[in-house]
């Protein structure tokens, strides 16, 4: 298995306990981060080692080192085949290695299907080349694979699984040492350290005109662990070190625990939206990289909650336009309604509800079931 960054470790863990329910001999070793090694997984390179974002220099920088990995690991692996190699997102990443895996005899399943529906529709033919199935977590998507030939089964979306449908805000105001009573905003800049840098600035000083406004509110930050520091230090480079309590890690009780969050456009908007809270999705990054993503986008909307809605039910506050008097303004908005217009809020938690029920499968059950046919089918 190869899973990077934060959320695809998540979803590879929940993928682990169903292939540990139905084969408890089972041996997993690949890329990987915690949560999967809490599961007896062997980690040769840590899953953080791929996490990039954008088109940046940064990024170029970092290719050949990801470039030798994957060689790396593709030759381990072919000299010694696994039963199935299973790709966890990382589509940059993991594509290029499933297709030379399965030209060499090895079977391939790509967990999560790629956006093409969002932004690169011509990756389609990538993962024909690579996959000998998908693992959708969205009910849309196998039957537009099925147009292109591609193998797929829908298997729910694993955090609707963890999540409950009916979050525990006190519960978790407990565990994060906060009144019960009175207002929380959450900040969630993102989980990479490109995106923390373009992202959590504009974030903090949103927050201090919210505190403006609303001097009561409380400030809430979950910071991926390796980058605490420097979530602090961005915090103190805004004036906001002693004005907000920055966790580490802990963002499920922090979604849980607020009423508002301005967050990073990407899987934790579905987390999100799962906890039924009202949001506020932004993201920048280099200019550069905006140009070149913006001509690649193919719905009107970022943000997950949004496309799946299929309509803006948060706003979306995107590169030029997420200053901070706009993020404050809209988050404003939604603090304000929690207290004076509940008819408002209820109208996105119920929306957030059926989606949340839609995306509630065995995901686990479900996606062992297919790999387990997979393995047992004869090679292509």
């Amino acid at each position: 298995m190869v899973a990077g960054e934060t959320s695809g470790d998540l979803l590879a863990s929940l993928l682990l306990d169903g292939l540990h329910a139905r084969w408890p001999q089972a041996h997993s070793m690949g890329i990987g981060g915690a949560q999967m090694q809490q599961r007896g997984f062997q980690a040769w390179w840590q899953s953080e080692r791929l996490a990039v974002h954008g088109y940046s220099l940064e990024v170029l920088q970092r290719v050949a080192e990801l470039l030798g990995i994957r060689k790396q690991l593709r030759e381990r692996l072919i000299a010694h085949p696994p039963s199935v190699f299973v790709g966890v997102d990382a589509p940059d990443f993991n594509l290029g290695l499933e297709e030379k895996l399965r030209a060499a005899g090895i079977k391939t399943v790509h967990f999560v299907c790629p956006s093409i529906w969002a932004w690169r529709a011509n990756r389609v033919e990538k993962i024909r080349r690579s996959a000998d199935h998908v693992l959708c977590i969205f009910p849309f998507e196998p039957e537009l694979l099925a147009r292109h030939g591609i193998d797929a089964t829908y298997v729910g979306h694993p955090l609707a699984q963890v999540i409950p449908l009916h979050p525990d805000r006190a519960a978790a105001r407990r565990r994060l040492g906060l009144d019960e009573e009175g207002l929380v905003l959450a900040l969630l800049p993102g989980s990479r350290r490109s995106e923390v840098r373009y992202i959590a600035s504009g974030f903090f000083k949103a927050a201090a005109l919210v505190r403006k406004a609303l001097p009561a509110i409380k400030i809430v930050v979950p910071a991926v662990p390796s980058l605490y520091d420097e979530v602090c230090r961005i915090a103190a480079e805004a004036g906001m070190q002693d004005q907000a309590l920055i966790v580490k890690g802990q963002s499920h009780d922090v979604l849980a625990a607020c009423d508002c969050t301005l967050i990073a456009s990407g899987t934790a908007t579905l987390e999100a939206a799962l906890y039924k809270r009202p949001m506020v999705i932004s993201y920048s990054m280099h200019p550069w990289s905006w140009r070149l993503m913006k001509r690649k986008q193919l719905q009107p909307w970022v943000g997950l909650p949004n496309i799946l809605c299929g309509d803006f039910v948060v706003p979306e506050l995107l590169q030029d336009a997420a200053t901070p008097q706009a993020l404050a303004t809209a988050a404003l908005h939604w603090l304000r309604a929690s207290q004076d217009s509940p008819a408002t809020i209820e109208a996105l938690v119920e929306r957030f509800t059926a989606l949340h029920h839609e995306l509630r499968r065995d995901t686990a059950e479900l996606a062992a079931h297919a790999i387990e046919k997979i393995i047992a089918s004869p090679a292509a």
